[in-house]
């Protein structure tokens, strides 16, 4: 039903940015197939269905050291669309799976990479993870509050947002160059670059004399008394948030507050002490007596939820952003299509569940197949 129905993506198994990548093209309509290595411990139908981000796919399992499996594979890609892989780069040339070969045997191949550090560089070859790809971005520096030691923000800004996410867009444009001229490429998604360009309106309000170096002083950082998050009576948290002067009026409204005594809030110096009368306020009730108080005003008010919470949060519920599937809570497909909306295809598959009907598809006989197994190739 997705946007990206009747197109075939290879995805060469792994973790992080490389399966979110995959997850988001599937739930958009995308034929995905997960290539996984043979061999490793076998996982339950359960394990595998709490594992959703690899939801919507089938599963082919092939020993990559074993020439008849590259064959396979090789073959396999004559009839995809693109590829994604997150190995170190090199790997894939290693295996006789590299650009060349590949769109030696497909022009219109679209060959996605997903790195850390992106293909060449000082650091190409360098073991790391999101923080320390976010870290030599200024993103890390940047979050956190004043004095205090850098937080790291889970792992969505390098591996997801600035990782899967972009290689998925990469991935769809590159599609649409070949859909036009015939010609395939590669798209060099790496997360440093990712996590710099999420960064880019920060650095704009850098350019532009709106943001200082220093951690938490800032206005979008916490330093903003109309910016943060305030702890109330039962020890739970709201998010505060009117930026705007028409939406904190209505902030001050709610609490008793008239916003002309506060001519200065836009200064720096005038923020602590704000700040300071703003935290009594909010400790006096409960967060979802205040949730209740400002539900539905402008006002920019919101309950910090968390994840047993979330899902029954009755916006959530209403527009169904969270979705119960095969017993298991996960976030449904996004964003939405009014003609060709995603769907969550089918649940996480078992490793190697679907190795020969989809290497039948591919045009091997039963010989072949057999040849394989015995090779070793397959199980």
């Amino acid at each position: 039903m997705g946007p990206l129905k009747g197109l075939r993506i290879l995805e060469f198994a792994g973790i992080g940015p490389g399966p979110f990548c995959g997850m988001v093209l599937a739930d958009l309509g995308a034929e995905v197939l997960r290539i996984e290595r043979r061999g490793g411990p076998k996982e339950s139908a359960a394990s595998a269905q709490a594992d959703f981000v690899n939801r919507g796919r089938r599963s082919i399992a092939l020993d990559l050291k074993s020439p008849e499996a590259i064959a396979a594979v090789l073959r396999l890609i004559e009839g995809a669309d693109a590829l994604i892989e997150g190995f170190r780069p090199g790997v894939m040339e290693r295996l006789g799976l590299g650009p060349e070969p590949c769109l030696a045997r497909n022009p219109r191949l679209v060959f996605g990479r997903m790195t850390g550090w992106g293909q060449e560089g000082p650091l190409a070859q360098s073991a790391g993870h999101d923080m320390n790809y976010i870290a030599l971005t200024g993103a890390l520096w940047s979050i956190g509050r004043p004095g205090e030691r850098p937080v790291p923000p889970l792992n969505l800004v390098g591996d997801f947002g600035g990782g899967g996410m972009l290689l998925a867009l990469g991935v769809v444009a590159a599609l649409l160059h070949a859909k036009a001229s015939g010609e395939g490429q590669v798209v060099d998604a790496a997360m440093v670059d990712g996590a710099s360009l999420l960064m880019a309106p920060i650095y704009a309000m850098k350019a532009r004399g709106r943001w200082r170096n220093e951690r938490g002083t800032n206005m979008l950082d916490g330093a903003a008394p109309w910016y943060d998050t305030y702890e109330c009576a039962d020890g739970r948290w709201l998010s505060v948030g009117p930026i705007e002067p028409q939406f904190f009026a209505l902030l001050c409204e709610k609490l008793g507050l008239d916003a002309r005594d506060f001519p200065d809030r836009m200064e720096p110096a005038a923020w602590p002490a704000l700040k300071e009368r703003l935290a009594g306020i909010f400790r006096s009730r409960t967060r979802d007596d205040w949730a209740g108080l400002f539900a539905g005003t402008d006002a920019c008010v919101a309950p910090i939820l968390d994840m047993e919470e979330a899902p029954a949060h009755p916006h959530n519920v209403a527009r169904g952003t969270f979705t119960l599937r095969d017993g298991v809570v996960q976030p449904s497909p996004a964003p939405r299509f009014s003609r060709t909306p995603g769907e969550i295809a089918g649940p996480p598959p078992l490793r190697g569940a679907h190795t020969e009907a989809v290497l039948r598809e591919a045009g091997l006989g039963a010989g072949d197949i057999a040849a394989l197994r015995a090779a070793g190739a397959i199980d």
